[in-house]
């Protein structure tokens, strides 16, 4: 079966998160705009389908997910499954966490079916992206597939938009952070970009 296209590539992630109300975006794409680098003078747009699978295991912290993407503007560009680890050393300014991303072909969805792994949920995220070097900043929607595999029926998740702050590189690297919060620092008080963890057990009261 031939399912990878191209070799695989494991950095750490490093994020920041944050949203933004309809009403202020057009403010938070022009402060982009002056702060990053341009092609064309124009952010570069994107809508993709992403499908979370999940292969269970005894507990929830030994079950594998796997993120897969595909971009619905570009249907002849590879798909691409996602694995991120677990969130590494919280002292640090930003989230980090290990990062493997591979390209695959369309088939992907079956192989991950023969092994084992099952559909979670599904959502379509639409957005722009501005880069700064070798960070990356995106501001999208994301609305859920009401009816899986049916792209023609969403719901919006939420009113606001999700900002992301992230660059992918070698493990630990200080400046890498710096530059983040830097960087971070220059959006507000548009948007406040913070270390969120989703899958950090909640504490009870």
């Amino acid at each position: 079966m031939d399912v990878l296209r191209s070799s695989q590539t494991s950095f750490q992630e490093y994020l920041l998160q944050g949203s933004i109300l309809e009403a202020h975006r057009e403010l938070l794409l022009h402060r982009l705009h002056g702060l990053c680098d341009m092609v064309d003078n124009v952010p570069e747009k994107y809508l993709d389908h992403e499908m979370v699978y999940c292969l269970r295991g005894p507990t929830a912290i030994q079950s594998v997910i796997l993120n897969v993407r595909h971009a619905l503007d570009h249907l002849e560009n590879p798909w691409h499954v996602r694995y991120l680890g677990p969130v590494e050393d919280r002292s640090r300014l930003t989230l980090m966490r290990g990062c493997v991303d591979v390209g695959v072909s369309e088939n992907i969805q079956q192989f991950l079916h023969d092994m084992g792994f099952v559909l979670d949920y599904e959502y379509v995220v639409k957005g722009y992206i501005f880069k700064k070097g070798r960070l990356k900043v995106t501001v999208s929607k994301l609305s859920k597939v009401l009816n899986p595999g049916n792209l023609e029926h969403l719901e919006p998740m939420t009113a606001s938009f999700l900002v992301e702050l992230s660059a992918v590189a070698p493990s630990y690297q200080e400046q890498v952070q710096e530059d983040m919060k830097n960087f971070a620092e220059q959006l507000k008080p548009l948007v406040n970009l913070e270390k969120v963890d989703f899958r950090r057990p909640q504490q009870g009261n």
